[in-house]
């Protein structure tokens, strides 16, 4: 506990681009320190991302803007549709891709607890 510990805002200026991107998505990281990750995330239109997953992160995804369908389980072969205001949680490890099925930019804030690195793109699920 730090009572006299100082409140930082990240303005949206400050964000950053310097992270491990996926295909046909930009992560703007606000934070990233050990424990915690947090960025805002900007779809392409009709866009379908890489395979990837988050290591030993629990991920947390709200959904701002647009709509997006997310590929996962064994071959690809379930799949969820999320929209404004809905939540999605990838556990670690989860391999899965996501896709912009709308003709508009999705929008989504994304919170990961947990150690190592953030994001690991693969060629695919098992």
């Amino acid at each position: 506990m730090t009572p006299d510990a100082d409140l930082r805002l990240i303005r949206a200026t400050e964000r950053s681009t310097d992270t491990q991107q996926t295909s046909g998505m930009t992560r703007e990281v606000a934070i990233s320190k050990e424990g915690i990750w947090a960025a805002f995330v900007r779809t392409e239109p009709g866009m379908a991302s890489g395979w990837h997953h988050h290591a030993a992160y629990e991920t947390a995804i709200f959904l701002l803007k647009g709509r997006v369908r997310f590929e996962f389980g064994r071959g690809g072969a379930n799949a969820i549709e999320a929209g404004p205001g809905d939540f999605v949680h990838v556990p670690p490890g989860a391999v899965h891709r996501e896709s912009d099925p709308e003709a508009t930019e999705g929008q989504i804030v994304v919170i990961r607890a947990g150690t190592g690195a953030p994001n690991v793109n693969v060629d695919g699920p098992a």
